[in-house]
């Protein structure tokens, strides 16, 4: 199903229609000014590609590997918090389209699904810790998704401290999320949203909550966080990641780098791959475009670790720059989000068929064959 939408762009605006005002900018805008996402956007337009002719693309491989296992896109979904926000049980219709696209998913620490319900999906699974300020539940977190499969810890090493997003504070959609004067007409006049996600929650069981979280600390998205399942960051350092190093039994990746020394301790720190990337603006509004940061990471690691690019993907042409630029391959987040809020499981599954039909006309546009072909290719 194609729910008329012909590009990324499309689903975007059809989801902003659909979703309240305050889980919309939740998704979608950045923090302080947010001058960092335009900066995101305009470095990929600026980037120019010199096609090649007459090169026999009727068949075209957009297959690679990713973190040591194979997959049919340079690609993969990146960890979002919030997507059963957006759909009944999001977390997992984005799994569920992952799978059939056959690109791992990254399941967040902040899901409202936890990790065995997600695991039914039945694809690759990688899994995002942002530490709580209990370590023994994060390192026991860790621990449940070795066990369901996860072949992959993504530390996301790019937020030490709360960042300012002051529009939470203005359309009244703090966490925890509670209707009040300010968001009680927004979420009336988007009754699709609110009949067909909250309430389905109130029908199945209740609000969502943080599901990673041992039973009896869970509290629901309406409520907040209990002592010692807070997120806290600002004390972790290079000996902390060790010790995640030492207890998790597979593949490290850090994600949120942007500067070429923190890759080269990454290396020394036992990573496996770093995903450069500034959090698609929402973090740190002064972070330069992670685009102009992806080359000097890629010469930093020398081919030694994968590195993966993050942040402001919309078309399939943008998949094909970054790995010009020395990427092994793309994480995704709002624009499967995009697809998500607009038709759960299929939305999400259109709006990885967009960027997959966009990076092979791409590819056949560059006279490119296989992915491996593109690296370096400007």
């Amino acid at each position: 199903m194609d729910f008329g939408c012909f590009n990324v762009a499309d689903l975007r605006e059809k989801a902003r229609k659909r979703l309240p005002l305050g889980v919309w900018e939740y998704v979608e805008r950045g923090t302080e000014d947010e001058h960092g996402m335009g900066r995101n956007r305009a470095a990929l337009d600026a980037i120019t590609m010199l096609p090649r002719v007459l090169r026999a693309v009727e068949e075209v491989d957009t297959s690679t590997t990713l973190l040591g296992e194979p997959v049919a896109l340079p690609l993969a979904i990146a960890p979002t918090g919030g997507a059963s926000m957006l759909w009944y049980q999001g977390d997992l219709a984005l799994a569920k389209a992952a799978a059939k696209a056959r690109i791992p998913f990254t399941v967040s620490s902040a899901s409202t699904m936890n990790l065995e319900e997600i695991a039914t999906a039945g694809g690759r699974m990688w899994f995002q810790l942002y530490l709580w300020e209990n370590r023994a539940l994060s390192m026991a977190v860790v621990d449940r998704a070795w066990a369901t499969g996860c072949d992959t810890l993504f530390v996301t090493v790019d937020m030490p401290v709360q960042p300012n997003r002051e529009y939470m504070r203005q359309n009244g959609f703090g966490t925890p999320f509670r209707l009040n004067a300010t968001n009680l007409f927004d979420v009336l006049s988007h009754p699709r949203w609110l009949v067909g996600t909250m309430g389905r929650y109130q029908l199945h069981g209740g609000m969502p909550s943080q599901a990673n979280l041992p039973k009896q600390m869970r509290t629901k998205v309406t409520e907040g966080a209990p002592p010692g399942g807070r997120f806290k960051q600002d004390d972790l350092d290079w000996e902390g990641l060790k010790a995640i190093r030492d207890r998790w039994p597979g593949k490290l990746v850090l994600k949120g780098l942007l500067h070429p020394e923190d890759a080269r301790l990454a290396m020394e720190a036992g990573a496996d791959g770093v995903v450069v990337s500034n959090h698609g603006a929402r973090v740190f509004d002064c972070s330069p475009a992670t685009i102009h940061a992806l080359p000097q990471i890629v010469d930093a690691v020398g081919g030694r670790m994968q590195v993966l690019f993050d942040s402001g993907v919309r078309r399939g042409s943008d998949i094909i720059k970054a790995l010009a630029l020395g990427a092994d391959g793309v994480l995704v987040g709002r624009a499967p989000l995009y697809g998500l809020a607009v038709g759960g499981e299929g939305g999400a599954c259109r709006a990885l068929e967009l960027l997959r039909t966009e990076l092979v006309r791409s590819m056949g546009m560059l006279g490119l064959r296989t992915v491996a072909e593109a690296r370096g290719r400007q």
